[in-house]
């Protein structure tokens, strides 16, 4: 299925086409710690031990190169309060919020159907 940019930027968007940059994008939001770093900020903002806390597993490289990512694509704001230490908040831009609604489904899908699964 493809559909036409808004934008005028390009004649139509279609993710099977192997040049087309819908496919940057997918590969972002299909990555397991982008779309847990998603999930985990839909309750609100969160610093970057308390995410790294909430997504058990991930080294802190991992979770930086992800969150730059996501705040680079504009899923993600980062909010730097000046304090000693720095105190650094991610939230949830309107985009990210957006994005969170089907990642949603998807996290429970899996959970649901784990046992289906071989």
């Amino acid at each position: 299925m493809t559909a036409t940019c808004s934008t005028g930027v390009h004649d139509k968007h279609d993710v099977y086409a192997a040049q087309c940059p819908c496919r940057e994008v997918l590969d972002l939001l299909a990555n397991k710690w982008a779309a847990l770093a998603i999930g985990a900020l839909e309750d609100g903002p969160l610093r970057f031990g308390e995410l790294q806390r909430r997504l058990q597993g991930i080294s802190p490289k991992v979770l930086t190169g992800t969150l730059r990512r996501l705040e680079d694509s504009g899923f993600l704001h980062r909010e730097i309060y000046p304090a000693v230490p720095l105190h650094v908040e991610y939230s949830l831009t309107p985009l990210g919020r957006s994005v969170s609604v089907p990642l949603a489904s998807l996290r429970t899908w899996v959970e649901a159907h784990l046992h289906e699964i071989s």
